[in-house]
């Protein structure tokens, strides 16, 4: 009897155990589900709340994004029209220098073409001035021969010299010499005196010199004043009678044994003479 009791007892205490653990999963998963109502409750007024916080940021941002844009836009158009200004302005200064250039190139062009016509000009004129001097230099020459063959004229710097063997006075063998297109000579330097000297030898000869208009005043045939001669010691000396020059080359004895040079004598005395003859005279009309 004593086994049954205890039988039934455990079964009991079974039971009684077996709802104990039925009710305390109960109560857990019910606490579980209330817990997890009360999570998505709270999660569900948290997202609410952050939604409600959050959309003014996102306002205020989408705001300022669109200033933003709208500021680099105007910045971008600003940027175009000042491109499109420089742009218009470097071609406006491209093509003013691009027609400055062009017209100075047509000056220089201009310019050029007149140069090279004025050296065209200038070298007809040379060629013109060396055919003239080539002719002008071959009538010379001409001339020279002829005179020399001739008429017994000495050329020597650009003058022709005769002396005639005979004797005349001052007045007469100037008009000998100027009926033949020349005039008593003039000795305006050394080397001509020299000249004289040695064409000479030991003739005395009239030169074109006399101060028969003014005494002391010395002038040549051709109106010209003497400023410096090769006058022989003492010389001029012979006051209003000697009015007329002789260059002497080789002292004449007894009448001048020292005297060698230019000096005044009578001009109506009888002398040989040179007539000089200019190669302008003889080329010039």
């Amino acid at each position: 009897m004593s086994g049954l009791g205890n039988d039934g007892m455990d079964q009991g205490s079974m039971m009684e155990s077996e709802d104990r653990i039925d009710k305390t999963v109960d109560i857990y998963i019910t606490a579980e589900a209330v817990r997890d109502i009360k999570h998505k409750k709270d999660t569900e007024d948290f997202d609410t709340q952050t939604a409600k916080t959050q959309t003014p940021q996102h306002t205020g941002s989408d705001s300022v994004r669109n200033r933003s844009s709208r500021v680099a836009a105007v910045c971008l158009v600003l940027l175009c029209v000042l491109l499109l200004t420089a742009v218009i302005v470097l071609c406006v200064t491209f093509t003013q220098e691009r027609q400055q250039f062009i017209s100075k190139n047509e000056n220089m062009t201009n310019e050029r073409d007149q140069l090279i016509s004025n050296n065209e000009n200038l070298t007809n004129e040379r060629n013109q001035l060396i055919s003239k001097n080539e002719n002008l230099t071959n009538e010379r020459d001409q001339l020279r021969n002829n005179l020399q063959s001739s008429d017994g004229w000495t050329y020597y710097k650009s003058s022709f010299y005769y002396m005639p063997n005979e004797t005349k006075s001052w007045n007469e063998s100037r008009r000998y010499c100027t009926e033949r297109g020349a005039d008593l000579i003039i000795i305006n330097n050394r080397e001509e005196q020299d000249f004289v000297k040695n064409m000479t030898g030991k003739a005395i000869v009239w030169i074109g010199l006399t101060d028969s208009v003014v005494e002391n005043t010395w002038k040549w045939v051709d109106g010209s004043t003497l400023t410096s001669g090769f006058w022989g010691s003492g010389e001029p000396n012979g006051g209003t009678r000697e009015n007329c020059v002789l260059t002497v080359a080789v002292p004449k004895l007894p009448e001048w044994p020292n005297l060698v040079g230019w000096l005044d004598d009578a001009c109506t005395k009888p002398f040989k003479w040179i007539c000089e003859k200019s190669i302008s005279q003889l080329i010039l009309p």
